[in-house]
């Protein structure tokens, strides 16, 4: 259980839900076919061109959410698959509607979420006279997207759709895009409306698996990470058995943050420079990219395990890619019954050393300094965030010292924006963290850089009653750049913002609550009022601006 609801990990088959047929406008035809496959929510900005799909989803019971900006929509939609591994549904309006939403677009497709994107399109009778917002989006998102068109027939909304949705659950995941001319949406016509069909992952070679399994069982130092098509797969109970029956040290990265509960004997998040000590890595459903160093560990053999044959690594000789169903790969691994080599020796080196560095982590994160080091916001943090809690990263330094600093203990807990690296996911991420877990606190991270691409946002949580702790980490520099360009140059330019910023005004101004912080002994308290407002609170904290996270990443 967690936060009152059941984890479910998704096995093999299908999941069938009910079809019907029905004779509505297209709206209806767009609102039915999403409600069989669970939908009950879409995320939007208003637009003209979009109306009728209002209507169906008010006629089908379906939630509306609106927003301030279609970025923050679409990063709401993103998220809101990521948390619920649904299809999350973006709702976008003609011309700068579908545009406004491109960069969330692109980040569903690095991180493999389930992103539904309906757009409005101008009306295909007049197509070529210039009609308002007369664009062609299709080439705009073709690339970034499993499939991108235009529905011209009423009678064809509901084929169409639902292949398209069904498409974006497939393994791998990952967003799909149709845009719906007005003479088409606005119009009637009777179709039936198909069952919704959740996909599994395609059948893995058993000699792969059998191989993989091999190749741990008779390591001498095996470390395995496992990242977020682990969660997206419903694979964690099978990781689990995998990493508890191979005796294998597991870490985890993106969403995969919690498959594997941090407080568990294989769990480590500190030691993750032993990868290039390993002599067999294991990386389960995450690319091989700059977070883990391009798949090179040292003189270790690596076994890349992923959802499809596709997303093989294509830049590493992997000793073996089993490719297919995790929890089928995973459960295959823990079921070997061949040789095994003794891994306790080098379980307990690891966790020798990844109790001395949380130990040294003590200092920073109790520091008294003046200003506040950023650490010890998190120092403040962890020991008021519930098991359970939902926590979104959006930023640069402050939020790398959350992604160091903070647990993970259940599946579904971590969002950051992933591999594109987006700042400005964050409101939107929040929005659909509340919207899904209306009972769990809600955490969000930003850096004072990101709160300025959304922040009109904080409006939405208001409007829709969805309250959530923010807390902003102030240091008044864009850090990402500026200690780097310092490092480079010898001075800095672009790199500056407004020194003690009100952020909290901002929200106050909004109709949510928030202060200023100043004094580490202040923040505890301001925390707690926060948790306690029952609105949108966000607690604007004076960080230290000479201090840079200590990054050691490769990033290109």
């Amino acid at each position: 259980m967690v936060g009152g609801a059941e984890l479910v990990p998704r096995g093999r088959g299908v999941t069938q839900l009910p079809g019907t047929h029905l004779e509505g406008h297209g709206g209806q035809l767009v609102a039915a076919t999403l409600g069989a496959f669970g939908v009950r929510e879409i995320f939007t900005l208003s637009g003209g061109h979009i109306f009728s799909i209002y209507d169906g989803c008010v006629k089908a019971g379906i939630r509306i959410v609106d927003v301030r900006h279609e970025q923050t929509a679409t990063f709401a939609a993103e998220g809101f698959a990521k948390l619920t591994r649904r299809p999350g549904v973006a709702v976008l309006t003609a011309g700068p509607g579908v545009t406004n939403g491109v960069s969330a677009v692109t980040t569903a497709h690095f991180n493999g979420s389930p992103l539904v994107v309906l757009g409005g399109r101008a009306p295909q009778a007049r197509w070529g006279a210039g009609s308002l917002q007369e664009f062609d989006h299709v080439p705009v998102v073709a690339s970034i997207t499993k499939v991108a068109r235009t529905v011209t027939s009423t009678g064809q909304i509901a084929k169409e759709l639902h292949e398209a949705v069904t498409l974006a659950l497939t393994p791998h995941r990952g967003p799909v895009f149709l845009d719906f001319p007005l003479d088409v949406v606005f119009a009637s016509d009777a179709s039936d409306v198909p069952d919704g069909v959740v996909p599994a992952g395609p059948e893995p070679d058993a000699d792969d698996v059998s191989r993989a399994a091999a190749l741990v069982a008779s390591a001498e130092r095996p470390v395995l990470v496992a990242g977020g098509d682990v969660w997206a797969d419903g694979a964690w109970e099978a990781l689990r058995r995998c990493v508890e029956s191979l005796r294998v040290p597991t870490f985890v990265n993106g969403q995969g943050r919690g498959c594997l509960p941090a407080d568990h004997e294989l769990a480590f998040a500190r030691t993750r420079s032993f990868l290039k000590q390993a002599d067999v890595v294991v990386v389960v459903g995450t690319p091989l990219d700059f977070r883990l160093s391009f798949g090179s560990f040292g003189a270790a053999q690596v076994v890349h395990v992923v959802d499809h044959p596709d997303s093989r690594a294509g830049h590493v000789d992997a000793a073996v890619s089993p490719a297919g169903d995790l929890s089928t790969i995973l459960d295959g691994m823990a079921s070997h019954t061949g040789a095994r080599a003794d891994h306790e020796a080098w379980i307990a080196k690891l966790r020798d050393e990844e109790t001395a560095r949380r130990e040294a982590e003590r200092a920073e994160l109790e520091a008294d300094t003046d200003p506040i080091h950023p650490a010890r916001v998190y120092g403040e943090l962890r020991a008021r965030l519930a098991r359970d809690a939902v926590v979104i990263g959006d930023g640069g330094d402050f939020v790398s010292y959350a992604g160091k600093l903070i647990d993970s203990f259940e599946p579904g807990c971590w969002m950051d924006p992933g591999p594109y690296g987006c700042l400005g996911t964050g409101l939107g991420y929040a929005i659909a963290a509340r919207v899904a877990h209306p009972d769990r606190q809600v955490v969000l991270l930003q850096g004072d850089g990101a709160i300025g691409f959304n922040g009109m946002d904080y409006d939405t949580l208001v409007r829709h009653d969805l309250p959530v702790v923010a807390i902003v980490g102030n240091n008044g520099i864009w850090g990402l750049e500026k200690h780097p360009m310092q490092a480079i140059y010898g001075y800095d330019v672009a790199a500056d913002l407004q020194s003690g910023c009100r952020y909290d005004r901002v929200v106050e101004g909004l109709g949510g609550a928030g202060e200023t912080v100043e004094r580490p002994a202040d923040l505890g308290p301001a925390l707690d009022r926060a948790f306690a407002a029952g609105v949108p609170y966000l607690v604007n904290v004076l960080t230290d601006p000479a201090i840079a996270y200590p990054r050691t990443s490769n990033l290109a």
